[in-house]
């Protein structure tokens, strides 16, 4: 008779509070025969482990946990290893397959693999200040425990000047207090200082924080590592406690009248400054005497695209704007 397959189930949690979980992170904790996680998240979902048997870890011990994950759904077991938020977002998938791999496993061999999603730090701080999200943005990890701080300080640099919004994942730590204020330099190196910051502390949990400042004061804040700090892009604003950034309707309807469109513009299609359009005024400025050099300088662009995009035929980019839409 053949062993019993074993399951690990990477949960994750959500923020914290069990109403912010989802069906399946509460049905796959309620099916597990054992529950392993770092102790503070263990504490979180403390209601629902009666009659599992639980393995706490502490913070810095994620193979571990998912060491131990493995060697018990081998035995046959389903196995809940928690995450907060989102166990893909900064959490237990990635080390958890990384030793799965390392031990031989496969998707076909003996134990199962379930990641279940849950709402990472990034959603759940967002919800509680406004609509900071609503355009493009990214998530860094100010831990330098398993990257070297030059590539962080790299990540940090070209997301502000590429005027992303900027959430801040393990901001500052005890033995970490310099990071949060490196991070604050090179964003102010391309971001206004009264750039719009929200600092938010365990969220939906017991001791939930929440404080509004700009760049340059981001540093002064109470941050530690249950903080995320949210920066804005240059368009993000502040108004009535809530934190706001646009997604750009007003670059193509008159928000403040009937919301019909701008001139030039037509709905449902591309900005008249989307790929096409810009293509095509990029293609007259060159042709009026501005050099591939001028133009990747007054775009912020590398010159080598400009001029991949000025030798790219115009029905080639026609039919890409085209397909977009």
């Amino acid at each position: 008779m053949s062993a019993p397959q074993g399951k690990i189930m990477l949960v994750g949690i959500g923020p914290g509070n069990v109403d912010h979980m989802t069906l399946r992170a509460r049905a796959a904790i309620a099916e597990a025969d054992v529950v392993v996680g770092y102790v503070t998240y263990i504490k979180l979902v403390a209601d629902l482990l009666e009659d599992k048997e639980v393995i706490r870890k502490g913070m810095t011990e994620e193979l571990d946990r998912a060491v131990h994950a493995l060697e018990r759904a081998r035995e046959g077991k389903k196995v809940a290893l928690i995450s907060s938020g989102d166990a893909g977002v900064y959490g237990m998938a990635g080390p958890t397959y990384e030793v799965l791999f390392q031990a031989g496993w496969t998707p076909e061999t003996d134990v199962e693999v379930e990641v279940v999603p849950g709402a990472s730090a990034i959603n759940a701080c967002a919800s509680l200040v406004g609509a900071p999200l609503t355009h493009d943005f990214c998530s860094i990890s100010l831990s330098d425990l398993l990257t070297p701080w030059p590539a962080i300080a790299r990540r940090l640099d070209a997301v502000a000047a590429a005027d992303f919004v900027v959430a801040l994942y393990n901001p500052k730590s005890g033995r970490r207090t310099q990071q949060i204020q490196h991070a604050q330099e090179l964003f102010l190196r391309h971001r206004r200082a009264d750039t719009p910051v929200v600092v938010v502390k365990s969220a939906y949990r017991r001791r939930q924080n929440i404080e509004f400042t700009t760049l340059d004061k981001m540093a002064e804040c109470d941050i530690g590592m249950l903080s995320t700090v949210l920066i804005g892009n240059s368009h993000t604003f502040v108004r009535d406690g809530l934190m706001i950034t646009p997604r750009g309707y007003d670059n193509k309807y008159e928000l403040s009248g009937d919301g019909s469109t701008r001139e030039g513009e037509k709905r449902g299609r591309s900005l008249s400054t989307g790929l096409a359009g810009w293509t095509e005024n990029l293609r007259l400025d060159h042709a009026e005497g501005a050099s591939i050099a001028e133009l990747a300088q007054r775009h912020s662009l590398p010159a080598r695209y400009i001029e991949t995009v000025l030798n790219t035929p115009m029905q080639a980019t026609a039919a890409t704007a085209e397909e977009s839409e």
